[in-house]
């Protein structure tokens, strides 16, 4: 088990507060090769004080454990220079081993032709079994529960229809009003195709009048109310419009309790948050992998399925070939026979072309873990809150709640006015953030990639407008 013995001290610049270490014993020493590490806000209230300073970016990116990844990435360049990419929410980075792992496949595919799926480098057979590790870990789960395939709303229908029995007297589904749109129209159709009218089978819990977020005990109260009737409950682990971030935790166990399965649609989630899926007992969930994964365009998707479903041959599911018992497979028989775990799920073998860049940013992942990467973002976005508290001529408020267990990488500011415009200005100043109607600019400081300077610019930019 690697530790860390170390005493502390405060380098003071001006009005600034850095924490930087004195001595230091560490088992592991190549996970820590600076001179500075973070601290988490939680556990030091008092100590990290914020200020409008340049010195305080420059010292905290020059402590970064994590910035030397900064580099594995390309950023984009507007005019020539850097932007300030802060819309890794909706579209992380390209990693810069993509390229060449695309270029690789292109060359098996050119030697070996339909021989690849065998003797390419990595074989297009079981492609999919080289992401599982690297997804458990990232999710919490074990590699049995995890499969890469298909894209998120395929999976979220493919899964919803695998755990939502609906009867006579249990057939209602939980969702967040607000959910983004796939969410809202998988869930609609999906009880349309049993026959049910979505008024009467899906209950929205949504924020109380005059608030932005939903409070997690009108949650539990929905759940009770709906005790009797409540087949489903899925929803987003992180809200895609306001950035909040759910327990789903004490979700899971307060839906499971009245009987209910649950599922989440972790889009949001994924490579923001720790997640522990298989510990928090989530019957399921799927994501995709192209925000905070950084695996392009339209990248594959991911699902998770619970051990004690996904060994359960029995369960019933739509099923395609590549879901068949591997050792079987090639023998083109009649029964499908399941594989004993979540590959089960799978449709159709592996899209390598759509899988590869994948690969490419998960091999970053494998490099770091959740807990660094959530560490770095507190920070970040803590930073983030402080600074955009400090602009008083621009009327907006954050909607995203403040608490860090509440909020991952997005910070969600609603404007009362010249929203667009003040957007249209960062687009021209070098900021690439998010617009989302209709008054709100979404932003995303991503640990892996995204800097304290970088939240300083853009506080620069917003502060120099007129």
């Amino acid at each position: 088990m690697p530790f860390i013995v170390c005493k502390f001290a405060i380098k003071i610049y001006s009005d600034e507060i850095i924490v930087s270490f004195v001595n230091i014993v560490i088992e592991t020493p190549e996970l820590f090769n600076s001179k500075w590490i973070f601290v988490p806000l939680r556990l030091m209230p008092n100590k990290i004080q914020f200020t409008t300073s340049p010195h305080f970016a420059r010292e905290m990116d020059d402590g970064d454990v994590l910035n030397k990844y900064r580099s594995y990435f390309h950023i984009p360049k507007i005019k020539g220079k850097a932007a300030v990419y802060l819309c890794g929410n909706s579209l992380g980075l390209q990693p810069k081993k993509a390229k060449e792992y695309i270029n690789q496949e292109l060359s098996d595919w050119a030697q070996y032709g339909v021989e690849g799926h065998f003797e390419a480098k990595m074989p297009w057979f079981s492609y999919h079994h080289f992401f599982t590790k690297s997804l458990a870990k990232i999710v919490g789960a074990k590699a049995t529960e995890v499969v890469a395939m298909n894209t998120l709303t395929v999976n979220l229908q493919l899964l919803m229809l695998t755990f939502y029995k609906p009867t006579a007297k249990r057939f209602k589904i939980i969702l967040e009003a607000g959910a983004f749109p796939s969410d809202m129209y998988a869930v609609e159709t999906l009880v349309k195709h049993f026959g049910l009218k979505p008024k009467d089978a899906i209950v929205e819990i949504a924020p109380r009048k005059g608030e932005y977020i939903i409070r997690h005990e009108d949650i539990l109260a929905a759940i009770t109310a709906n005790k009797s009737s409540l087949a489903m409950l899925m929803m987003g682990g992180v809200n895609y419009y306001t950035g909040q971030l759910f327990d789903m935790k004490a979700i899971t166990t307060a839906a499971q309790k009245v009987g209910a399965k649950v599922g989440f649609d972790l889009a949001h989630a994924v490579g923001n948050v720790p997640l522990e899926l298989n510990k928090w007992n989530v019957d399921f969930a799927c994501w995709c992998s192209y925000k905070y994964l950084n695996s392009g365009p339209g990248a594959v998707g991911g699902v998770f399925i619970h051990e004690k479903h996904a060994t359960n041959k029995k369960l019933n599911r739509l099923a395609g070939w590549w879901g068949h018992n591997e050792k079987t497979r090639f023998k083109m028989e009649k029964g499908f026979d399941p594989m004993p775990n979540a590959q089960a799920w799978q449709m159709s073998n592996a899209p390598v072309m759509n899988m590869v860049s994948h690969r490419a940013s998960l091999d970053i992942f494998d490099e770091v873990s959740m807990k660094m990467l959530r560490e770095k973002s507190e920070l970040l976005t803590g930073y983030a809150l402080f600074l955009l508290g400090e602009i008083k001529h621009l009327q907006f408020e954050i909607i995203t709640p403040t608490p860090f267990e509440q909020r991952g990488c997005q910070i969600s500011m609603l404007f009362k006015n010249r929203g667009k415009e003040v957007f249209t200005q960062l687009q021209k100043n070098g900021v690439i953030a998010d617009w989302r109607e209709p008054n709100v600019i979404r932003i995303a400081p991503v640990p892996l990639y995204n800097s304290f300077q970088d939240i300083l610019d853009l506080f620069d930019i917003l502060s120099n407008m007129k």
